[in-house]
């Protein structure tokens, strides 16, 4: 964690606005500080923060550990976190509402659960064949988005903040294959969000369950195929045992952005230190997720194929192309009957087309050149 705490320091010291770095002696003196001047006589104030995970996960459940030990670590112990998993303080669930009833300060889930309390809450965390990890973040951060998923949640007495990203997912476990667009029909599918949404245009029956009951509805046969994260996920549930094809790409979650939820009147009655604290740790767990899923997935994704025998398997280019226009059509009919939603979309949409250009000539063009 001392490597954590370094770079929160320094993230801290740059800002989040985009100034230039301070030289290393000011960062000397700064952490000094940091660690030194916070007075010892003032009493901890003590959050709980549920979450959507099982305790200690593998990277969703670990980054609010990770969290909670740095705003410990950055406050000297001035702010206290508990972080309880899934089922422990309520369900997976009910942690929003947990949070905007104030029944605890914090939750870190993900905010495509919400769509039925807020519509365009969907385009915060990821939407089918929207923009990946990097071009999410940026515009979050740098684009506007962080402005407009305040607004959403306003209402609610709910502060958000990014908390994390898996990156590209996998587009899920089957126990049949999916040659045409048709072998979907019929088949119940664990998938939330708009990609369920999708499913259910092509005659499959989208179902929204927890991570940990996945194992037990595809050994049962409750559901014919889910998909969940991605390999070291996936693997830490052993849902290889129950289902023969991994297929991809994850058509649905192309970049699949965790949030912090934080309880709007618990946030403003900390001193504005801690207020810094809490989002600078924030800003750092969001990448450090990424990094831990980005390597972490390359050896789990060996671990299936060899050792496990996975069969992988991805999916036949027409019905990727079907998908993604069904896609641009439920996303626009659902966006017409919400203005907030419409809002958003206009919003998410217009970054996404000029980073997908430039991103044409840079990350599109290298990646091309790379596969020969």
């Amino acid at each position: 964690m001392r490597k954590l705490g370094s770079l929160f320091i320094s993230v801290l010291l740059m800002g989040l606005s985009g100034c230039n770095p301070v030289s290393s002696d000011a960062q000397s003196v700064a952490a000094s500080h940091a660690a030194t001047d916070v007075p010892h006589a003032l009493p901890a104030i003590e959050w709980r923060l549920a979450t959507s995970w099982p305790k200690n996960f593998p990277g969703l459940g670990m980054a609010p550990e990770r969290f909670a030990h740095l705003v410990d670590e950055m406050s000297n112990g001035r702010l206290k976190i508990s972080v309880y998993g899934a089922g422990e303080l309520m369900p997976a669930f009910a942690v929003f509402d947990g949070v905007s009833q104030g029944k605890i300060q914090m939750a870190h889930s993900a905010s495509f659960y919400w769509r039925g309390k807020a519509p365009a809450a969907q385009f915060f965390s990821s939407i089918p064949f929207g923009m990946t990890a990097q071009e999410i973040n940026g515009w979050l951060h740098y684009g506007g988005g962080m402005e407009l998923w305040t607004e959403v949640y306003q209402p609610f007495g709910i502060i958000p903040l990014a908390g994390g990203n898996t990156g590209m997912q996998m587009g899920g476990w089957f126990n049949k294959p999916i040659n045409t667009i048709a072998d979907f029909k019929g088949l119940k599918v664990r998938m939330p969000g708009l990609g369920g949404e999708v499913l259910k245009r092509v005659g499959a029956v989208p179902v929204n369950m927890a991570g940990r009951e996945l194992y037990g509805a595809l050994q049962t046969g409750a559901i014919d195929a889910a998909e969940w994260v991605g390999p070291v996920n996936d693997l830490a549930f052993g849902l290889h045992k129950v289902a023969k094809y991994y297929y991809y790409p994850g058509w649905h979650e192309p970049g699949s952005n965790m949030e912090f939820l934080i309880n709007t009147a618990a946030f403003e009655s900390l001193p504005e230190d801690l207020q810094a604290i809490v989002r600078v740790a924030a800003r750092a767990i969001n990448q450090d997720m990424l990094d831990e899923y980005t390597t972490r997935n390359v050896t789990a994704l060996e671990t299936l194929v060899k050792d496990e025998g996975v069969e992988l398997k991805a999916f036949p280019p027409n019905v990727l192309l079907e998908l993604e226009k069904i896609s641009k059509q439920v996303i626009e009919d659902q966006a017409n009957q919400d203005p907030l939603m419409r809002k958003v979309y206009d919003a998410y949409h217009a970054y996404e087309q000029g980073v997908r250009q430039y991103h044409k000539i840079s990350e599109d063009a290298y990646s091309q050149q790379r596969q020969h």
